[in-house]
């Protein structure tokens, strides 16, 4: 008997989470549960991460979790609990499947299944952000090997498993060409490992335009956590609606499912809410656990219950739905046809004693570090670059001033007066020799630019690995 924890959230997440549990109890997955509370309550008896002790010791020992939608309460410093959550258990693989149910649910892509594979972890989601000018405020994009590895590996052995013949990898490389860079980088030596699979890239503006108008064209798709948070919403919505999308978040102790929707307040109690995301992410949660039988007959029991047209207020359509049915009714529909197997829509069938494995981070031989110099970036008030660089031209250091940017453009040298320039400059002091850098020249540099009233906000030191260059030329340059 596998132990879980649920949590039945806010808004309409009771209403849903009864429906799905009532659901699973008929179909009688070997699956026991114990009940935590999380969310509004949480936050507004003074806990801002919205979860208690109590709760994150459940959720870790029996290391399957089922959460219904949460309500984060606006201002007063309060969490995000998603993100915490996905963070603190290292829930690296976000995993949404987009499949469209044409014609019992309306859609103008009839023969879109996708699946959208998200880092969970890093890039902008690591939540690091500063003011550093009175006019700029920077956030840090952050992307690891070993996130990236991981990801993608996810990737691949999920449509080997569920088999997919295509991986697709969406970044932004011909502008991020060091963080996305690395993550297309990584994509392209994995792949290799799967000559069965076909692989491609696509930079994500017009990979997410392909996706939305011929998104049959896709199979698997995997993309760092920003991008991959925008077209996994884009992409359920497609399919036919939001409301009908599961999710899982996957970790290598820990995984959680939910719907993908919110708390929906506005329709809490009403009995209007469409239990399907979080049935989907029980389904998906099922087939983790290796309930495979109960898995398949919910799926299957859902699929009838759709194309006979009984359907909630969010997907009712005159002339293709049947009848208008409220949250219970619906689960209850689900129930009566536990057993049975759609007509027309394709019946599931999950691969059984198998579960996707993913082989740990492997850390690679260090590379020669070498450091080059570094960018001093400075509150400066001044309009004209040329200013700035006679004050810091005259520094005495190993490492002279060889070009300023704002907002990542040169105007310096051979600047243009056209470039709107803030008040946030970015000086790059390099190695003229082409040797390495004096590590005591930063601090003499930093010490030089004190005495000269120069307001340093942040430095960037300038390093090679094994002779590639790790930072980015400046726009222009």
């Amino acid at each position: 008997m596998q132990r879980i924890t649920i949590a039945k959230g806010d808004g309409i997440g009771p209403e849903i989470m009864e429906a799905t549990l009532n659901v699973l109890k008929a179909a009688k997955p070997d699956i026991e549960w114990d009940e935590i509370e999380v969310g509004e309550k949480v936050y507004l008896s003074g806990n801002t991460s919205g979860i208690t002790k109590d709760a994150w010791d459940s959720i870790r020992e029996n290391r399957v979790f089922l959460k219904a939608p949460i309500t984060t309460p606006q201002g007063g410093g309060y969490k995000s609990l998603n993100v915490t959550m996905r963070k603190s258990l290292g829930l690296y693989a976000n995993v949404r499947p987009c499949k469209s149910y044409h014609p019992f649910v309306h859609t103008k892509h009839p023969e879109m299944d996708v699946v959208i594979i998200r880092e969970n972890e890093e890039d902008l989601y690591a939540g690091i952000e500063h003011q550093q000018t009175d006019e700029v405020v920077q956030c840090l994009k952050l992307i690891t090997r070993p996130g990236s590895e991981k990801i993608v590996r996810y990737a691949f052995e999920y449509a080997r498993l569920h088999r997919k013949k295509k991986v697709t990898c969406f970044t932004k490389d011909n502008i991020m060409k060091h963080t996305d860079g690395l993550f297309h980088r990584i994509f392209k030596e994995i792949a290799v490992e799967y000559p069965e699979i076909k692989a491609e890239n696509m930079i994500i503006d017009i990979g997410a335009a392909r996706l939305a108008d011929t998104p049959e064209d896709f199979e698997v798709v995997v993309m760092p956590n920003l991008y991959g948070d925008v077209v996994s919403d884009i992409a359920a919505q497609i399919s036919g609606s939001v409301g009908l999308a599961g999710s899982a978040n996957i970790g290598p102790e820990v995984a959680m499912f939910e719907a993908i929707h919110g708390s929906a307040p506005d329709i809490a109690g009403k009995d209007m809410a469409n239990p399907s995301g979080l049935l989907r992410g029980a389904v998906m949660m099922l087939n983790h656990l290796g309930e495979q039988d109960a898995a398949e007959s919910i799926n299957n029991a859902w699929s009838c219950v759709i194309e006979e047209g009984l359907h909630t207020a969010d997907i009712y359509k005159e002339g293709v739905s049947s009848r208008k049915v409220g949250t219970r009714e619906f689960a209850d529909a689900v129930i009566a046809r536990l057993g049975q197997k759609p007509k027309k829509l394709a019946s599931a069938s999950f691969a059984k004693g198998v579960k996707l494995k993913v082989t740990p981070y492997q850390r690679r031989k260090v590379s020669k570090k070498q450091l080059k110099g570094v960018d001093v970036f400075v509150d400066w008030k001044g309009m004209d670059a040329s200013e700035l660089a006679d004050k810091l031209q005259h520094f005495n250091s190993d490492i002279k001033l060889n070009m300023i940017t704002n907002r990542g453009v040169k105007v310096w040298p051979e600047g243009f007066e056209e470039t709107f320039c803030t008040d946030h400059w970015r000086c790059r002091f390099e190695v003229e020799n082409g040797h390495e850098a004096d590590k005591r020249s930063i601090p003499q540099l930093l010490t030089q630019a004190l005495s000269n009233d120069i307001d340093v906000i942040k430095t960037e030191n300038l390093y090679e690995f094994d002779g590639e260059r790790g930072y980015s030329l400046g726009q222009g340059q």
